[in-house]
């Protein structure tokens, strides 16, 4: 008898365990999740509107509203501009293809540590690198300067305000050709005074500059000096006055692009 009564205890126990997770399972169905039901709606958060690039330096206009022709198809009119300007003798020393690519790419690296030799617009000086001295005593020599003569003569030549309307009237290929390269926001013309402003830090050094021979190419002895960037190097390796002579020409060029307006 008492083992019935404990099965019958035993039975309703779990019974009523049954009805009420029933209910409780019921009830979860009808009831939403707190975090749903107690969810209210947001109001949409607006977008920042795009920032527009700040210009530093802005270029007026040419005067002369001529139609310029597509970036692809620029070559031949701009280097018969630069016949025109320079003269015929003067081309040989310049690549004939994507001529405004080459500058801007150009003109983007000369302040970095790196400048790739295929992208520039000027062909490399005749000759080899002229060095004197050997392991230790290793430097530039004085004769490497010969090497850069033409260009320091069409440096020298060069009208600066002629050059500078010419680079404004094509202006907005050279700025078509930054955007492509890269710099969507940017302004050309910006990044050309960068450049400008870094060749004219370059230091003139007294002569001769030490160098030493890691590998197959010469580095500078003077760790500062070989971490300068592309275009500082450039300027060293050229020669003290053939530098001066090409940081008066830059001078001038700064002066017109900038209004007139003195380094940042």
């Amino acid at each position: 008898m008492r083992k019935t009564l404990i099965w019958l205890a035993a039975a309703a126990i779990l019974v009523a365990g049954g009805i009420v997770a029933y209910l409780f399972l019921l009830k979860a169905q009808r009831t939403p999740p707190p975090e749903i039901s107690q969810q209210v709606a947001l109001p949409p958060v607006p977008k920042p509107a795009p920032v527009a690039p700040v210009i530093r330096h802005p270029l007026e206009s040419s005067p002369e509203k001529l139609p310029l022709p597509a970036l692809e198809q620029s070559d031949a009119p701009l280097l018969k501009a630069l016949s025109e300007l320079l003269g015929d003798k003067w081309l040989a020393l310049f690549f004939t293809d994507n001529v405004i690519h080459r500058v801007v790419a150009t003109v983007d690296s000369l302040p970095r540590k790196y400048l790739p030799g295929g992208v520039m617009p000027l062909k490399r000086a005749p000759k080899a690198f002229v060095v004197t001295g050997k392991e230790d005593s290793l430097a530039i020599s004085p004769r490497n300067a010969a090497r850069y003569g033409r260009y320091i003569q069409l440096t020298r030549a060069l009208d600066a305000k002629k050059l500078v309307a010419l680079y404004v009237q094509f202006y907005p290929l050279f700025q078509h050709a930054y955007e492509e390269l890269g710099y969507p926001k940017a302004y050309f013309n910006d990044r050309l005074v960068e450049a400008i402003d870094d060749l004219l830090a370059a230091p003139e050094l007294k002569e001769p500059v030490a160098l030493v021979q890691p590998g197959v190419l010469y580095e500078f002895a003077d760790a500062t000096l070989e971490s300068r960037s592309a275009g500082q190097k450039i300027m060293i390796r050229m020669g003290r006055n053939n530098a001066v002579h090409v940081k008066a020409k830059l001078r001038e060029i700064r002066k017109l692009v900038t209004g007139g307006s003195g380094p940042s």
